[in-house]
């Protein structure tokens, strides 16, 4: 078998305003909507957006996805002018990543990180 990807799933309590927040402030473009689902595109990096009328119910925001960047610091601070919900600014780790944490409407937590340079 050979993959080509994955999308994680957050559950939302209003797909219309994640949609908005995701494309309008964290700089994601819309892949699709099918009924109270759709899905959000960065890059290589797909994150699905299920409503509350979608089939799969889970728990509303308890998500998280840790996308891997090449500029962190250059993306905090594109998020943030934007009014991203921001839990810290970046900052290194003793992992070997230097990162931080957004949250989006619901709870839902996507950190961003790249590896320190040695």
């Amino acid at each position: 078998m050979k993959t080509f990807g994955s999308a994680t799933t957050f559950h939302v309590s209003d797909l219309e305003t994640a949609m908005k927040y995701y494309t309008e402030v964290l700089g994601f473009t819309e892949r699709f909507r099918f009924g109270d689902y759709g899905g959000v595109q960065h890059g290589e990096v797909q994150i699905h957006l299920s409503g509350p009328k979608a089939t799969n119910k889970k728990i509303v925001g308890q998500g998280s996805i840790y996308l891997f960047c090449d500029d962190v610091d250059s993306y905090h601070a594109e998020v943030t002018s934007k009014g991203a919900k921001v839990q810290a600014p970046p900052r290194d780790y003793e992992y070997g990543m230097r990162d931080f944490v957004i949250e989006d409407p619901d709870g839902n937590q996507i950190a961003a990180g790249q590896e320190i340079q040695k």
